[in-house]
């Protein structure tokens, strides 16, 4: 039997409340797997936005949106002197870098949100319209074409002696802003199979995901190629329904599994524990809390004299607790044998225990080589 024990003073910490789920880690395929190929691309483009109510670029600071409105202009037909160029003053122009994801299989009509954000030196980019903007994939090639009235989602009000600011005002967002125009091709199933591509790789995950497809599908269905990997043959009477066998596939339920880890992030004080993770005996001394952790062996009892048998074994006791250095209250934890590192979260949370208590306590068991689990300190 596992005991612990602990003695702590007078505390007057802020108490962290840890919720640990006792379920079964069951996820579905498509949640914890993707079709290798099956992703969305990255686009990005150079634009204009106007309207802006004198809060755009500088044109002396920057001369690329100054080049880039004569540009605008000479394509519309207007042509300026190059010897005044420099003469204009424009305050309601600003140029931005426009981005947007290419979703797999969108078609050409279809539309998608943009993100804009300034590139000068512009105040703000509220009340502006962003100018027709070709958005081009890393091939260069223009899948897509951005424009229409951004949204802010800020404000900004000054007054001679106080500003009050919520949220940037110099990045916005289109809602189905840009209009598709070209494709990424690509094709389902060819030569007959398709690949699956873990979330987080794990060889346990990916043996568990290729035994569900083969008890669903029939065996040699599935076959995972490495951690991160399962490749899948699609049966012959899904050959012409291969939406309909990818579709199959993705609902079916696996019972996850993963590294047993440990994440603290004392900045914040957040502490996430996987439950996997199991501690060896130890003790460890911090401030005014004493925790030990040992394995107490059972003693022989006295066998009934009228029976015949050997001793029967003792139930196990809690060892003598020790003394606190401050002698505050003593509290006595009975734990099972193989106590979880979340278990003893809940027992030093429950009397106390600050965020920046566990982490350290929990740096400390696993620099003893007591915790059985990755310790991540973000």
């Amino acid at each position: 039997m596992k005991t612990i024990l602990f003695a702590t003073g007078i505390f007057c910490f802020m108490f962290v409340q840890l919720f640990f789920v006792q379920t079964v880690s069951a996820a579905r395929i498509k949640d914890i797997a993707k079709l290798n190929g099956v992703r969305s691309n990255q686009l990005i483009g150079y634009g204009l936005v106007t309207g802006l109510s004198g809060t755009g670029d500088d044109m002396k600071n920057s001369l690329f949106t100054l080049q880039s409105v004569n540009n605008m202009l000479v394509r519309n037909g207007i042509t300026i002197d190059p010897a005044q160029i420099s003469n204009v003053k424009i305050k309601n122009v600003a140029a931005v870098m426009v981005t947007a994801d290419l979703p797999p299989f969108a078609k050409p009509g279809s539309t998608i949100d943009v993100e804009v954000s300034s590139m000068g030196d512009a105040k703000s980019l509220a009340g502006g319209t962003l100018i027709m903007t070709p958005l081009k994939g890393v091939d260069h090639q223009v899948y897509a074409v951005a424009q229409g009235p951004l949204t802010i989602g800020a404000f900004s009000f000054a007054g001679k002696t106080a500003k009050a600011q919520k949220n940037q005002l110099t990045v916005g967002r289109i809602p189905n802003g840009a209009l598709i125009e070209n494709t990424v091709p690509f094709t389902i199933g060819e030569n007959g199979t398709i690949t699956y591509q873990l979330e987080n790789a794990d060889f346990t995950t990916a043996d568990r995901i290729s035994k569900v497809i083969n008890q669903t599908f029939g065996q040699s269905t599935a076959e995972p190629t490495d951690s991160g990997t399962v490749k899948v043959t699609i049966p012959r009477g899904y050959r012409s329904r291969i939406v309909d066998f990818v579709a199959s596939v993705e609902s079916l339920n696996v019972e996850t599994d993963s590294v047993a880890r440990v994440v603290v992030d004392e900045r914040t004080g957040t502490i996430v524990m996987g439950k996997e993770v199991k501690l060896s005996t130890f003790a460890v001394s911090h401030g005014n809390l004493s925790l030990v952790v040992k394995e107490t062996p059972p003693g022989p009892l006295q066998p009934n004299p009228l029976e015949n048998g050997p001793p029967a074994p003792a139930a196990s006791q809690p060892a003598s607790p020790p003394t606190g250095e401050e002698g505050g209250e003593l509290t006595v934890l009975n734990m099972p044998k193989g106590v979880s590192i979340g278990e003893i979260a809940n027992a030093l949370n429950s009397i106390g225990a600050t965020p920046r208590d566990l982490i350290a306590i929990f740096q400390a068991i696993k620099a003893s080589g007591a915790m059985q689990g990755e310790l991540i300190v973000l």
